[in-house]
């Protein structure tokens, strides 16, 4: 099932966010992990998210993708958001095809207007009984605003999760996932979903 929040801005999407991980984390008193995604959209709620009161140091947070880059290049996901949370007491994973990849306590993805979601393009086919939970990735044609191979969470690993949330953008893009959520593309972003079995929460 798929809610759809629209018109939520950065501080209800934090609160949203900080509900979901406080309830996890009061579940047990075991760690749990998290994934993010890049891009400029989630760093002003993760930084909302920062300022509220949560036992960071039992979360721990992998990138959903990053670009083949130095974590001090200006395009690596894993270093901003090293910078955000690791101050916070989290601990922040470097995606690596050597690391095991846990079972998350939650998903966030975002979406690009192509369809595609972490670094799942839709010319990489990506499948959601891809036997891997992380695979390197050369995005083909590049896209010009970050020009890098890649390294992603698969579609299984992103499912792998209690609940998938997502944060989108626009109205053509809204409009997009929501075809997605209704199986009418073949897009990553619909693959996803139609495997979905945990719920999805999205804010537009």
């Amino acid at each position: 099932m798929i809610e759809l929040i629209a018109g939520a801005d950065d501080a209800q999407a934090a609160e949203w966010l900080h509900g979901r991980l406080a309830a996890a984390l009061g579940r047990s008193e075991a760690p749990i992990a998290i994934t993010v995604p890049g891009g400029s959209t989630p760093f002003p709620i993760l930084e909302r998210l920062t300022a509220m009161p949560l036992a960071w140091r039992r979360v721990t947070v992998w990138p959903g993708d990053d670009r083949e880059v130095p974590e001090d290049h200006p395009a690596s996901n894993t270093g901003k958001i090293r910078a955000l949370l690791e101050p916070a007491g989290a601990e922040v994973v470097a995606l690596s095809v050597m690391e095991q990849v846990p079972h998350f306590a939650l998903a966030w993805l975002g979406m690009g207007a192509d369809g595609h979601i972490a670094s799942l393009f839709p010319n990489t086919d990506p499948r959601a009984d891809d036997p891997l939970k992380v695979r390197m990735i050369t995005p083909d044609p590049m896209p010009p605003e970050a020009p890098y191979p890649r390294i992603t969470l698969t579609i299984p690993a992103l499912l792998d999760s209690d609940e998938l949330m997502f944060v989108i953008r626009g109205e053509e893009k809204r409009a997009l996932f929501e075809a997605a959520g209704r199986g009418e593309n073949d897009l990553p972003v619909a693959r996803l979903l139609g495997a979905a079995r945990q719920p999805v929460t999205c804010f537009t």
